[in-house]
């Protein structure tokens, strides 16, 4: 199966050596508090969050989580709402099912909270592979090991299309991205003739107030230091599946 992503939302399920693991990327638990800070006044949605995870565990049978990185929304310390929130989430999450974080970049002390769980592990942000399926956040570079994998998945970027009508109306989507890769960067930035995934999965982002980057906007800077050239022929899926062609073409 490799990585499949849930119908209608911006996680999938990824087979690793038969465990059924459920992907989800840049969370972003208290970013309300984040946006607040900007003059932005919106009301917490940690529980709606939270409900949204422990719902696609009992939907897709899954038998772990693994966050793509950025848990957190803050880049240092967590403050005190978004620690809560993290810590409620990873008290409902763990009582199902164990939990990997692999490190973002906006997770800088994550360890003051997860570390108090028993059934969660965290992981550098050069990532970590799981069977044939390798997971890294994106916003530093992927581990030869990681890199070994037939798939590696990645967050951090996420990925948006705008979309136009012939009326000129227009609306931003959440989008996945799948790819073959391009080994060049990878061998450059490792000085070695590693062997590199046969394809790339960069996730949207699970959090929709979080922005992204607008894939198919000329002039639009992607976030990643090996994107896009580590792209070959990527095609750009909405949530709910539909196929909308080379990204840079939409």
């Amino acid at each position: 199966m490799g990585v499949e992503p849930v119908p209608g939302e911006p996680a999938a399920v990824a087979d690793c050596d038969g465990e059924r693991v459920l992907v989800v990327a840049d969370y972003h638990a208290g970013i309300e508090s984040g946006l607040q800070r900007e003059g932005v006044e919106l009301d917490s949605r940690a529980d709606q969050r939270r409900d949204s995870v422990l719902s696609l565990l009992d939907r897709t049978d899954a038998e772990s989580l693994l966050v793509l990185g950025d848990l957190g929304h803050a880049i240092g310390d967590p403050w005190s709402v978004e620690r809560e929130e993290i810590e409620a989430f990873l008290s409902a999450v763990t009582e199902r099912v164990p939990v990997t974080l692999v490190k973002g970049n906006h997770d800088g002390a994550i360890e003051d909270v997860a570390d108090a769980f028993e059934r969660v592990s965290l992981t550098p942000g050069h990532g970590t592979r799981r069977g044939t399926v390798g997971f890294a956040h994106g916003h530093t570079w992927p581990s030869p090991d990681v890199l070994s994998a037939d798939v590696l998945c990645i967050g951090h970027e996420h990925p948006v299309v705008k979309l136009e009508d012939e009326v000129g109306g227009g609306r931003i989507e959440r989008v996945w991205l799948r790819s073959d890769v391009s080994a060049e960067p990878f061998r450059e930035f490792h000085s070695v003739d590693l062997r590199t995934p046969d394809e790339l999965v960069v996730f949207p982002a699970f959090n929709d107030l979080s922005g992204g980057t607008w894939v198919n906007v000329a002039g639009q800077d992607f976030l990643s230091p090996f994107l896009p050239d580590a792209l070959v022929d990527g095609e750009a899926y909405l949530l709910d599946g539909t196929r909308l062609g080379r990204y840079d073409a939409i």
